[in-house]
């Protein structure tokens, strides 16, 4: 076996004993198609204030700027996806993303990062690479379309043929040449399911705007008030949005997570419309101090929750 063959199929496999879904392999290149589309993006002011976005324009499209040498984007899928029912599914209660159930994913799979980066180092020596889990300049969703792990869909989100879109993405960009996976074909065909579901018409065909975006407004948006005009159209979401992946067909093929730490706290199970609107700074840091929600803080939850329920804004 050629030192290539041993080092591609070493890092399948490590992915697999970490508990990893799928594992995809690119060429740590430029990402010329991109280019374009991520400038229309931005000029279009579709990121809304989200001003970060407007940064490091040249690292997001070519990841030798972030990890100087690098010849291989190693491309990481972990499923999230919950079977759990909250009292928050119930059709009149307040909801929350999925992937905000359990521990911040941030901390659980940096953690699974960087014991693949140490186990790979020890078992070929002194590589050189940085691991990424939504914590740098990295276009993960066009990566891991480049890698074959799916394509990305008409609601902008990847999606996996054999599991959906229920994922976190992560990477690792190192210099080790690798063999590269090949990219799939897109297998939305005409569905448009994810664009006539969106509460707040943010889809078009393969674009967000993410300044109308439910997740946007409730997580991303720093001001003290929410757009009057949206006022009716967050179908009881306060942190996050699941509709487009919900109604997505290729979700029927998603599994339960095996993942211990994404199990949702048990009082978080039982949280009514009346217990978050009653929510104080201790339930709070019971439910979620280990949690994605804690970047969205207290006053922008309540914030949240007040708009949902026809509050003023004050």
């Amino acid at each position: 076996m050629l030192p290539i063959e041993y080092y591609t199929a070493l890092v399948k496999e490590t992915s697999t004993a970490l508990g990893f879904d799928f594992c995809g392999i690119s060429k740590s290149d430029f990402l010329e198609a991109e280019a374009p589309r991520l400038e229309t993006w931005l000029n279009k002011n579709l990121h809304g204030k989200m001003s970060y976005m407007e940064n490091h324009f040249d690292k997001r499209l070519d990841p030798r700027l972030l990890v100087e040498g690098s010849k291989s984007v190693v491309s990481l899928l972990y499923n999230y996806h919950s079977t759990n029912k909250l009292a928050s599914d119930q059709p009149d209660a307040l909801h929350i993303a999925q992937y905000a159930y359990g521990n911040d994913y941030h901390t659980v799979i940096g953690n699974k990062l960087k014991t693949f980066l140490a186990t790979l180092r020890a078992k070929i020596g002194d590589i050189q690479g940085r691991c990424f889990v939504d914590s740098a300049p990295v276009l993960e969703k066009a990566w891991a379309k480049q890698s074959g792990l799916g394509w990305i869909g008409k609601n902008t989100n990847l999606i996996n043929k054999q599991q959906g879109s229920f994922f976190f993405l992560a990477e690792l960009i190192i210099d080790l040449e690798l063999i590269p996976d090949n990219p799939i074909k897109d297998y939305c065909g005409t569905c448009t399911r994810c664009l006539d579901a969106c509460p707040t018409d943010a889809l078009t065909p393969y674009w967000i705007d993410a300044s109308k975006c439910i997740s946007y407004f409730t997580i991303e948006l720093k001001d003290q008030l929410i757009n009057p005009s949206m006022k009716g159209k967050f179908e009881n979401w306060i942190f996050g949005c699941d509709v487009c992946q919900s109604v997505c067909p290729w979700n029927r093929f998603a599994t339960q997570h095996t993942e211990p730490q994404f199990l949702p706290h048990a009082d978080l199970l039982a949280m009514t419309k009346s217990d978050w609107k009653e929510i104080t700074d201790v339930v709070f840091g019971q439910l979620f101090k280990h949690s994605a929600v804690k970047r969205t803080k207290l006053s922008g939850l309540k914030r949240n929750i007040g708009f949902v329920l026809g509050k003023n804004q004050t």
